[in-house]
């Protein structure tokens, strides 16, 4: 097999009906839900220590406020979304639906911009994490503390696994998942037994909470201010979307119910131990060792395992919370692999071979190295680019619940609170840490740039997948005594005048020295949404007086025509002739006309299209222009 071969071998043949199929393998809601975890559980590696930093001893307290947050404003919003997109779309897709035409598809390429970035930094900050727990660990050699190099191979691992294929993916993450909560829950068992055993620790944290703060309603006025910074605990809803086509379901109702399902458990789950974690990290451990440097950096849990319960157990949980964030990585990893081909090939805004995995697990992969680097390797200073890819989603997902609710007074009302507080947050995180804004600018540029670029290139290909002829239709092209299909190019006019088709039938047969016995068919397309690329061209048939008339709504009308061309070649056996006028516009104009508009000057941009999808000149559709 040669090389082009192996990285294209999982290339994806477009299909009219890609948004609802569905994959072989499915599994329990709860098995899925360990699918998820790996990226939401994980951050119980990262996220106290993050807390910390951000707020202090009012973590718990800011802590509390994320676990509301949660609980009362993004599992809402996502219980909806689970409604309107059972096929894992997700909000992306539901404001792509709200806005019509280019419009849409510039505000999905700008949304997956920001789900690039958080994507990309899930892994990147998780193999940096992997990284800072493996040379954190007491029993490793000194010469393995190279934070940039290790997270590199952790990377480059993530990369070959994907690359041979990852096919075990939920019956993994159950196991990861099952032995790393048990872990935490043990670590937090004895930590709070120390707690019990020493009170001392918790009046002490207690007291300067009391000397900074002198009022309980002071702290958590403050705490709301340092929510932000904790955004991070709320980076598994997205992709809890993304997976029910995984679940098990015996029809659509009953998935929507265990996605559901999923999303309530999965929160409730995490946000007890966001707050046991927070509360027994904070009392115990001292201040200056979660500062840059300090040994429960990035590993506080793992900081409180080694202390509390000795180097074995430290070690099983080091080596828990490495798999775990490796894991996670391989989610995000498997998040783009499902999300870029679902948008951009099909949008005619990335080559077709982003639909096979491989070659983007390479580019990718490219990123992730890069980003490292530049951050090198650092967990602290990717947690805004993470954050700010996380709350993008999130209210973007809130405004379009709030759009499908907007007739009901009272859910307007919650959904527009639960909104504002998005809003509020992601605003608050961006002015506080702009460099999640600026990657997500990198990325959103990148896409955009790319995007339109190769829908420039791709522009004469042959896009429609499929032609679906009604019965008339069918009866037109069987009818035509030798099979040799003539068509006439025909702008769509309203109504039929017979005049004008007596006019125009009489002037192709003079200027193409055709008898009265040829039997020409008119053709005509009605332009639909320019912005879509390949689709199914369905065509209608139908009489006016003695002409003979095929219509279609196509998004492009030269690729159109060609596509009908491609048919007919396959259909009868016969190559097919089609009959055009010049247009009376300049050529520029054209050029911008067609690849904006889908129109402009249709002949020469048809016999482009099917010169570039036939290459034997013998069976390519003739194209003829007077």
């Amino acid at each position: 097999m040669s090389f082009s071969s192996w990285l294209l071998a999982d290339l994806q043949v477009p299909s009219a009906h890609d948004a609802h199929e569905q994959p072989e393998a499915q599994s329990a809601w709860w098995k899925v839900m360990c699918l998820t975890g790996v990226d939401y559980f994980s951050t119980l590696g990262y996220q106290p220590g993050i807390a910390f930093l951000a707020a202090g001893a009012l973590s718990p307290v800011a802590t509390l406020i994320l676990v509301l947050v949660t609980l009362f404003a993004a599992l809402p919003v996502y219980r909806r979304v689970c409604q309107k997109s059972p096929y894992g779309q997700g909000s992306i897709a539901m404001l792509q639906r709200l806005f019509p035409a280019w419009g849409g598809k510039i505000f999905v390429l700008v949304l997956l911009g920001f789900a690039t970035t958080d994507f990309v930094i899930t892994m990147t900050l998780s193999a940096a994490d992997g990284a800072a727990h493996l040379i954190g660990n007491p029993i490793m050699p000194h010469w393995i503390d190279h934070q940039i190099i290790v997270t590199l191979l952790i990377l480059a691992v993530l990369a070959g696994i994907f690359l041979k294929g990852f096919k075990e993916a939920i019956g993994i993450a159950t196991i990861l998942v099952g032995a790393y909560l048990l872990l935490n829950g043990i670590v937090v068992a004895r930590a709070l037994e120390e707690i019990v055993r020493h009170p001392q620790t918790l009046q002490t944290w207690k007291l300067g909470l009391l000397d900074l703060h002198e009022s309980v309603w002071k702290m958590l006025a403050v705490s709301v201010l340092l929510f932000p910074r904790l955004a991070l605990g709320l980076s598994g809803f997205e992709t809890g979307v993304a997976v029910m086509p995984l679940i098990r379901a015996k029809d659509t109702q009953e998935r929507i119910h265990n996605a559901r399902l999923l999303l309530v458990t999965a929160a409730t789950v995490m946000s007890v131990f966001l707050m046991a974690t927070s509360v027994v990290t904070t009392v115990l451990i001292p201040a200056k060792e979660f500062k840059p440097g300090g040994d429960a950096n990035g590993r506080a849990m793992a900081w409180l395992a080694h202390h509390l319960l000795g180097n074995a157990l430290g070690t099983a949980y080091d080596v828990s919370t490495i798999l775990i964030l490796g894991f996670a990585g391989a989610s995000a990893m498997a998040g783009l692999l499902n999300l870029i081909p679902r948008y951009l090939p099909k949008f005619g805004m990335a080559p077709e071979w982003a639909r096979a995995s491989r070659p983007l697990v390479l580019v990718f992969m490219g990123i992730a190295a890069t980003v490292t680097l530049l951050f090198r390797a650092d967990v602290d200073a990717q947690g805004g680019a993470y954050a700010t890819g996380v709350l993008v989603l999130i209210t973007s997902a809130a405004v379009a619940v709030l759009l499908s609710v907007w007739k009901s007074k009272a859910l307007r009302i919650a959904f527009l609170a639960i909104t504002v507080v998005f809003v509020y947050t992601t605003l608050v995180n961006v002015a506080e840490r702009p460099e999640g804004l600026k990657i997500s600018s990198i990325f959103i540029g990148c896409i955009l740039a790319v995007s339109l670029l190769s829908r420039a290139v791709r522009s004469v290909e042959l896009r429609i997948t499929e032609i679906q002829l009604d019965e008339a239709a069918d009866a037109i092209v069987r009818d035509d005594d030798d099979q040799v299909i003539r068509l006439v190019a025909r702008g769509p006019e309203p109504g039929d005048d017979i005049e004008k088709l007596d006019t125009s039938d009489r002037k192709t047969r003079l200027y193409h020295n055709l008898s009265e016995h040829e039997c020409l068919i008119f053709f005509e397309v009605n332009r639909g949404d320019a912005s879509d690329f390949s689709e199914t061209l369905c065509v209608t048939g139908r009489t006016v007086g003695r002409h003979r008339i095929l219509s279609a709504k196509s998004p492009v009308v030269a690729n159109s025509i060609a596509g009908m061309l491609v048919y007919l070649e396959k259909r009868t056996g016969n190559v097919p002739h089609v009959y055009f006028r010049w247009t009376k516009v300049s050529p520029v104009t054209n050029i911008f006309r067609f690849l904006f508009l889908g129109e402009g000057d249709t002949a020469p941009l048809t016999q482009e299209v099917l010169r570039r999808a036939i290459r034997n000149p013998a069976h390519r559709p003739v194209v003829h222009v007077s």
